[in-house]
């Protein structure tokens, strides 16, 4: 059984495929953490488990009994000012001033299967045998208010998410300054906390820190989750690799500001808490009203990093994406905007669409300028109409006409923002974010709308459905791209207005629901300056992102690298763009630039209408041979073999794996060419020990256990003499292996 029950002792065991998460009720009522690692088998009594002892120093609950600390003890959700000096996970302002809490349990539901969070994006099941549900409810007989806390384990996973719903049961309102969806009290502190952190063109990259004592953190308070951190870390044993020993991971199904940190105390125990961000933000709970908080998925993993990304990936890809999407191959795309920017008109389109059809191009996607008087990034956001000097018939003629190319077709939106110079802004100048009195700040021109209020949430709806009805329209591009200054919303009471940043985001979510209800056919491609809003909130509405607005090949690198911690191939949006790049002037080979994008959801960024044969027939053959591997490709398992963030990084590997094992696709990437360099080797994962395999550029074959334990020699390409060695050895190299089990008839060729 998934969760057992102990009714005498109050502890809770959830166990998911080889997890186990165990709690209890404490003697004062509230819960104790008694247990979170490699699963257990159950037992009578976990009391053991929990350890307490009297230090002179600690406050203590009971005046006979100085070793019930709460700052000494493992607590579940720990709250504020009752003897524990550690950050709670939540805090309540009630009307009389004080802020002290005291839940304690009630009872507990067990469901099968895992509810929805109304108005929230959450992981899913798709058959109540896939998980269980465990809701702990706890009350505070003082101010008359509720907290259910959600628990959901996956059976064949390593998987436990959680969540908590506070609720007012009395006439008095009261103010929620701080409400995590996830804490967890671990034995000691003996980790090293694992992030994705960067800025803008540089997202997610790895980060790693060994825990000290006092508080890590990462944040948000841009409105986003932001680029500068995604709301995701992992607490991994100092000797854990990729693919060996303990790491936890704790990912934030949520898309605005958010906190995750470990506060390491006294004692060298530490405490993991995520959850909405605390700062600037309090919620005006009234009578009879709820506040439910995002969910967080807790992984664990015995064998490393990858096995935990798998788990992520698994989940991500299947049960947190929806529709007809989900599953399905992402179409070879064409974006015109570095091919175009603003300066276009329906001919040069249509020229660009026709010859990159003839590529095999399966959608062309129509970047930013259609609307408005949109000549410059200074004007017409929020006007969704078309610009009929640039295209006179109009985009259901701009459709039917790539339609009858075999072209399916995409549309840019940035349905979030508004110019000051548009028509939106001019009529409804009070439905941005704002502060009466202050003036606003100016981000690439444009002002944030407020998506707090529902009128302006309804009225982008609107004009994105009459234009989404009008045109057969297969693909959305949603972009974002700026953060929120001056916070405050024109639609809401004083007493509100620390409420927006949530409220902008459930507005946001709102807004997606809607659309994909009522366009279900639609792709949506979530953007917000390239990945600041590439989060496991937005992959519920929008199965793949935007990963960056740097589409370098080199820089690629360890931002896929990065992102694939959590996310999966399929929701990477991956391009090849021109040369010199745009983003950091770097040249690259058309082949490098491809052999990087494979692994995503791939397309192309350029003007094909100015590549010469040799180019277009290359890239005819790699359109050709992506189409072939794409399955593999976006929902293989995938393993990253060597890092960017290790050592000089000059060297970056990784590969997708069928899932009958059959056949594999390995990249290999060399930053900047060695002189003399030593002897290489390539060890690969995943593949099936007692199969024999045929790789691509190699004579004979080779069994699985020796791919993986002997590894495959590299050629260095540098032979020492002044015209030796091969060109792809050079800088910016890379090659792609095709690794298919001998007994197939399809085998794989090189690329």
């Amino acid at each position: 059984m998934p969760v057992m029950i102990n009714d005498q002792t109050l502890q809770f065991h959830l166990q998911g495929k080889d997890v186990s998460y165990v709690f209890h009720v404490m003697k004062n009522g509230q819960l104790g953490q008694l247990y979170f690692g490699k699963k257990i088998r159950n037992r009578s009594d976990f009391s053991h488990l929990s350890k307490r002892e009297s230090r002179v120093t600690s406050s203590y609950v009971y005046d006979d009994d100085s070793t019930f600390s709460l700052d000494l003890i493992k607590q579940e959700y720990p709250g504020y000012g009752t003897s524990d000096y550690r950050e709670p996970a939540f805090q309540i302002e009630h009307p009389d001033g004080s802020r002290i809490s005291d839940f304690t349990y009630q009872s507990y539901e067990l469901i099968k299967g895992k509810p929805r969070l109304s108005g929230l994006p959450a992981t899913y099941v798709e058959d109540d045998g896939e998980a269980d549900t465990l809701v702990i409810h706890m009350y505070d007989k003082v101010t008359n208010l509720s907290l259910s806390l959600m628990y959901s384990v996956y059976h064949g996973r390593n998987v436990i998410t959680r969540s908590a719903l506070f609720t007012n049961h009395g006439e008095e309102t009261h103010v929620i300054k701080r409400a995590h969806s996830a804490s967890v009290d671990f034995p000691d502190a003996d980790y090293e906390m694992i992030q994705l952190s960067g800025s803008w063109s540089r997202e997610r990259h790895m980060s790693e820190r060994k825990l000290s004592p006092g508080i890590q953190s990462i944040q948000s308070t841009r409105g986003t989750s932001s680029a500068q951190h995604n709301p995701f870390l992992a607490l991994k044993r100092p000797m854990t690799t990729e693919h060996t020993g303990e790491v936890y991971g704790f990912s934030f199904v949520y898309s605005g500001n958010f906190q995750a940190q470990v506060e390491v105390d006294h004692y060298q125990t530490a405490r993991m808490t995520m959850g909405i961000n605390p700062f600037d933000f309090s919620w005006t709970l009234g009578s009879s009203a709820s506040f439910q908080t995002p969910e967080v998925v807790m992984a664990y993993s015995k064998h490393g990093l990858n096995e935990l990304s798998q788990t992520y990936h698994d989940l991500y890809q299947s049960r947190l994406a929806r529709g007809k999407w989900r599953d399905a191959e992402r179409p070879v795309l064409l974006n015109n905007w570095e091919a175009t920017y603003f300066d276009f008109d329906e001919k040069k389109l249509l020229s660009i669409a026709e010859k990159a059809k003839e590529t095999g191009v399966e959608l062309f996607v129509l970047d930013d300028g259609w609307f408005g008087k949109r000549n410059d990034d200074r004007t017409s956001l929020g006007d969704w109409f078309v610009d009929s000097k640039k295209l006179p018939e109009g985009l259901p003629n701009l459709a039917s006409k790539l339609n009858d190319m075999g072209l399916l077709f995409g549309l840019w939106f940035e349905p979030e923002m508004v110019s000051k110079e548009s028509e939106l802004y001019q009529k409804h100048p009070d439905w941005v974010i704002q502060v009466p009195g202050r003036s606003n700040s100016i981000g690439r021109h444009q002002l944030v709308l407020d998506f707090a209020n529902p009128e302006v949430v309804d009225y982008i709806y609107e004009q994105m459905a009459t234009i989404l009805n009008e045109a057969n329209i297969n693909y959305v591009k949603w972009d974002m791209n700026r953060y929120m200054t001056e916070i405050g919303s024109l639609s809401l009471l004083k007493n509100q207005q620390a409420e927006v940043p949530h409220r902008y985001i459930l507005g946001v979510y709102e807004l997606y629901e809607r659309l994909i209800e009522a366009f279900p056919h639609v792709l949506f491609e979530s953007c917000a300056s390239g990945g600041a809003r590439f989060d496991p909130g937005m992959l519920y509405y929008a199965p793949q992102a935007w990963t960056s607005d740097d589409t370098d090949a080199m820089e690629r690198l360890s931002i896929q690298y990065g992102t694939s911690l959590v996310y999966p191939l399929s929701s990477m949006g991956a391009h090849v763009s021109a040369v010199p790049n745009h983003q950091v002037k770097r040249i690259t080979s058309l082949e490098t630039r491809a052999n990087v994008a494979y692994f995503g959801a791939f397309g192309y960024e350029l003007d094909v209408t100015k590549m010469n044969k040799d180019e277009l027939k290359e890239m005819t053959e790699q359109i050709r041979w992506y189409k072939e591997n794409r399955q593999l490709l976006q929902y293989g398992a995938f393993y990253r073999l060597r890092s960017p963030f290790e050592q000089k990084g000059n060297v970056t590997s990784w590969m997708s794996v069928s899932s009958d094992q059959t056949k594999a696709i390995v990249g290999y990437y060399q930053v900047l060419a060695e002189p003399n360099p030593s002897f290489k080797r390539l060890y690969l994962k995943g593949l099936a020990a007692e199969k024999e395999y045929e790789v691509s550029g190699y004579e004979g074959t080779y069994f699985g256990d020796e791919l993986m334990n002997a590894g495959i020699q590299l050629s260095s390409g540098y032979d020492g003499s002044q015209t030796g060695g091969l060109e792809e050895s050079g800088d910016f190299s890379s090659h792609v292996f095709v690794l298919v089990e001998t007994d197939q008839n399809n085998r794989g060729g090189e690329v």
